[in-house]
């Protein structure tokens, strides 16, 4: 699985591609130091392959690398959170 890294103007969205298949997961910038994750998208080809999840530990993982706090607007990525203890950290 490759996930990239897409940036806009107002925020971005990583994008996860498997046997050309494409799912995302979207993100607002509220500040230079904090983001909100309001979508995850996947498509019915690649659910129950772990995409969705690979997308939220990237997620998290750039959070960390970045300094950043994230507000979980979106349902998936707020039930990974409550599912991982360990992420708490980047949640404002």
């Amino acid at each position: 699985m490759n996930i990239t890294h897409e940036e806009t103007r107002s925020g971005g969205r990583y994008v996860a591609e498997l046997d050309g298949h494409y799912a995302e997961m979207t993100y607002s910038q509220a500040s230079p130091q904090l983001v909100i994750i309001d979508h995850t998208g996947v498509p019915e080809a690649l659910r129950g392959k772990g995409v969705g999840q690979a997308l939220a530990l990237h997620a998290v993982e750039e959070a960390r690398r970045g300094g950043w706090k994230v507000i979980p607007l979106c349902p998936f990525f707020k039930s990974q959170v409550e599912r991982h203890p360990e992420w708490q950290d980047i949640l404002r």
